[in-house]
């Protein structure tokens, strides 16, 4: 379909992260998804971005099963009919719509497969607006360094996610930002919660205050809780370098609170 995630983007070799089990990959333009057919959901996406050139375009785009993969491995819409989840994007809409117009349309469009969305509880709060904008607070910070990012992104596939409709819905969420800084690769981690989202009888039930946590962690906890090899990512981990207090996992409450 198209180029998917480049391992070169930020001038450092960049792998996508690489999960313990199999996967099926498929490219879209500027992003990668790691499907795992089994869990039905991506174990790893990954996009690079080009904030210098990002466009504000507007919101379209249908939900749409990916033909490349079989619809076995996919959580389609009958995961998110009348119920209180939403199809969650993993790669954001607005992170590969960059560059001409033509091709950043044709980039966000492409974010709408079932392979790059997982079940979220619907509704907001300050943790998930917070979540949702990690990358804009990333390239902000990270405008010095040509204001490209490399993001990573999928739900922890854990053994105690709660059954629903076929699948089990994930409760975590994880995401590591990459850019280049002057003294080579940095990153950051980060992981959302919705764990106070209930599975009951009826269906999902939203807590009234919302159900979102975020946290920023070590890269490395968010390796070994999701089960992935990040490669270089956990030794350029801004949490881990020379000078900064160790602090493991800290919950996030707006964006003062990030380490970068």
């Amino acid at each position: 379909m198209s180029d998917g995630f480049d391992p070169d983007f930020l001038g450092i070799p960049l792998p996508l992260p690489s999960p313990a089990v199999q996967t099926i990959r498929l490219d879209y333009p500027r992003f990668s998804v790691l499907l795992d057919p089994e869990r039905r959901f991506a174990a790893v996406t990954g996009v690079v971005i080009d904030g210098a050139t990002l466009l504000d375009l507007p919101r379209s785009g249908e939900w749409r099963l990916d033909p490349r993969a079989p619809e076995s491995a996919q959580a389609g819409p009958e995961v998110y009919s009348r119920n209180d989840l939403d199809r969650g994007h993993l790669v954001r809409r607005r992170d590969p719509g960059w560059g001409s117009p033509d091709d950043a349309r044709d980039a966000t469009a492409a974010t709408f497969f079932y392979t790059n969305a997982a079940p979220q509880a619907a509704g907001f709060n300050q943790s998930k607006e917070l979540w949702l904008g990690l990358e804009d607070h990333v390239l902000a910070y990270a405008e010095s360094t040509d204001q490209r990012l490399a993001v990573f992104t999928a739900p922890v596939l854990g053994p105690d996610d709660p059954p629903y409709r076929g699948i089990r819905v994930p409760l975590r969420f994880w995401k590591i930002a990459a850019w280049r800084s002057a003294s080579g690769l940095a990153a950051a981690g980060f992981v959302l919660d919705q764990t106070s989202l209930v599975d009951t009888a009826q269906g999902l039930r939203v807590p009234p205050l919302g159900a979102f946590r975020t946290f920023q962690v070590p890269i490395d906890d968010i390796a070994a809780e999701a089960g992935i090899d990040v490669g270089p990512l956990a030794g350029a981990d801004v949490l881990a370098r020379p000078g900064v207090r160790p602090v493991g996992v800290r919950e996030l409450h707006d964006a003062g609170d990030i380490v970068l």
